[in-house]
């Protein structure tokens, strides 16, 4: 059954940029996931992206969606095909992530209303997806290529594409991507520890993530700083 009350793309777009951050909850069971997702929301981040590689990630996007409603953002990443795209957003997820770019997953996704962030890395790769209509475009792994140095680049010729760059984000590095262009931050094990999870340490993750949101917020007031004035 096709969830009714979901936001519109442009909406939950708008509150993923406002926010700054995607949190990646990869987790070995369904009951740590969901362990993540409190610790994110006592930070106060409230989106986060359920991967399809979570034991039973449908349903547990599906929970997290009747619990929680209105108060977070929930999406799936992942998602590596059109079958699965679909699946995740009957759960009622908001947005869906991939970490390439499929173009038969990102009609499916549009064709339903939903943000739709897929994965590039090279420049034909990012034309290729915001030609398609995709709402930001997930730089991945932004590590392997130079991290914010190369965001930058790309921020050249693309400056009207929104980058969401993902894999080797910190705290360390939040405002290195957010001055380079970045229109958000994805966060996979940096901020959503497994083994801090295991033991019973959410205050780590919450912690981490409160640590997070100042970095992103420091960041965007220096921008604002030094932005010429009309």
């Amino acid at each position: 059954m096709k969830v009714s009350n979901r936001k519109d793309r442009a909406e939950i777009r708008a509150a993923v940029e406002a926010v700054g951050l995607v949190p990646v909850v990869r987790a070995p069971s369904a009951a740590l996931a969901v362990k993540a997702v409190d610790a994110l929301l006592a930070g106060g981040v409230c989106v986060f992206e359920i991967t399809m590689t979570v034991p039973g990630a449908v349903s547990v996007i599906e929970q997290l969606v009747a619990r929680f409603g209105d108060r977070a953002i929930v999406g799936a990443g992942t998602v590596l095909s059109p079958a699965d795209a679909r699946a995740c957003i009957l759960a009622g997820a908001s947005f869906i992530v991939s970490p390439g770019l499929d173009l038969a997953t990102v009609a499916e996704v549009k064709s339903h209303g939903v943000c739709v962030m897929p994965g590039a890395l090279t420049p034909t790769e990012v034309i290729t997806a915001w030609q398609a209509g995709v709402d930001m475009v997930k730089i991945f792994p932004a590590s392997a290529l130079g991290g914010p140095k190369y965001l930058k680049a790309l921020r050249g010729p693309f400056p009207d594409v929104k980058f969401l760059p993902t894999g080797g984000v910190s705290a360390a590095t939040a405002g290195e991507y957010i001055a380079a262009g970045a229109s958000a931050l994805g966060v996979g094990s940096d901020l959503v520890d497994i083994a801090a999870l295991e033991a019973g340490q959410t205050a780590l993750v919450t912690a981490r993530t409160k640590e997070l949101v100042a970095a992103v917020e420091i960041a965007r007031a220096a921008l604002r700083s030094v932005r010429p004035k009309d």
